[in-house]
């Protein structure tokens, strides 16, 4: 089967939150636990407000049975480390009803460059909090 590449952003479908070609390239779940600054693959985000969500790691089944389970950083109220369902995601809307995008245009960087200054002096702390492989929080 041959390998998807990147489409061009004016063909792209800003909606198709995690297509195949981009699962592919995000890292597994738990396999960046121990880097110290993992890479963001995808940036999602709430056109109609101040939402946005980081994937660093993705699952299309997790050790539990959930189905498209990330793990990343979430940009909302505060920020927070933390897992969430793409399944889920799908069905959320803004206040003006517009679903979650993906950032057709985001380029993959280093954590340490989406995270706000403020949130970074927890980033130790919330690491060391993150459940070991094969425990999700329920």
């Amino acid at each position: 089967m041959p390998t998807q590449t990147r489409p061009d952003p004016a063909q792209d479908n800003a909606h198709d939150l995690l297509p195949d070609w981009l699962a592919a390239e995000v890292p597994a779940l738990y396999s960046q636990e121990r880097v110290e600054d993992p890479t963001v693959h995808v940036k999602l985000f709430t056109p109609d407000s101040s939402w946005t969500w980081y994937i660093t790691e993705y699952s299309a089944l997790s050790p539990d049975g959930l189905a498209r389970l990330c793990f990343g950083l979430v940009d909302g109220h505060e920020q927070e480390l933390g897992y969430f369902s793409l399944t889920e995601l799908a069905y959320v809307r803004g206040p003006l009803g517009l679903p979650i995008e993906r950032d057709l245009y985001f380029q993959p960087c280093p954590l340490s460059q989406v995270r706000h200054p403020d949130a970074q002096r927890d980033h130790a702390r919330r690491r060391a909090t993150r459940p070991s492989p094969g425990r999700i929080p329920q």
